[in-house]
């Protein structure tokens, strides 16, 4: 079980490095304001939906789609 909640973890890890590698950056709130909690990744500011539904020419798909994609390719190489 040990072993289970250790690769849980590590893409719940994965997730939240690869949501805040995506976030867009003006000022740097956003990415500062993104955690890793204990079910996965908060976006803790009040413009999140809106990046998330691409109204940044920086992240154009959001955050979350890409994100979700890139987790299922990590699980797939675990």
């Amino acid at each position: 079980m040990d072993r289970v909640q250790r690769e849980i973890d590590k893409v719940k890890d994965f997730a939240h490095t690869e949501f805040r590698s995506i976030t867009p950056v003006r000022t740097g709130n956003a990415r500062r304001n993104t955690r890793r909690t204990q079910a996965g990744v908060e976006a803790g500011y009040n413009y999140a939906n809106r990046l998330n539904k691409g109204h940044s020419k920086q992240a154009p798909d959001g955050m979350t789609k890409p994100t979700v994609e890139a987790i299922q390719a990590f699980v797939r190489r675990i």
